[in-house]
């Protein structure tokens, strides 16, 4: 048997599948989100509450299919706000924080930085000033 995380795929690459069934396990607190092609996932509510910035006490009231494009539901609660639930957020995995570049790094066969900015132009500049002194 495979667990639900070998199933989601790398954040962008899932192909679109539409949603045939959602319901809200009480006793599992965990949405139970079937699919057209079979497959079927247990999200846990705090995820979802997490990634819509839901208050903690917020008690699920309703949850409602797309019914036009099935490709998500929302989940609406005791307090009025409003959980956005798409497919991808149940079938792909959440995108990998990149970390980012502490220092910029020459391309290859670029000159060091020093040389690019006043070292070797500013002795060519120099030099051609040098040159045409010498001429007159």
């Amino acid at each position: 048997m495979r667990t639900a995380s070998s199933l989601k795929k790398p954040f962008g690459t899932a192909h679109m599948v539409d949603i045939t069934h959602v319901r809200f396990l009480d006793w599992e607190d965990a949405f139970d989100v079937e699919f057209e092609d079979g497959l079927s996932f247990l999200e846990p509510h705090a995820t979802i509450k997490k990634a819509n910035r839901i208050s903690g006490k917020a008690v699920p009231v309703e949850v409602v299919l797309d019914e036009e494009t099935r490709t998500g539901f929302e989940v609406r609660y005791d307090n009025g706000q409003v959980a956005e639930v798409s497919w991808a957020f149940i079938r792909e995995l959440p995108p990998q924080k990149r970390a980012l570049p502490t220092a910029v790094t020459p391309l290859a066969g670029a000159p060091p930085r020093a040389e690019a900015h006043g070292g070797t132009m500013a002795k060519i500049r120099n030099q051609k000033t040098r040159n045409t002194k010498r001429k007159t």
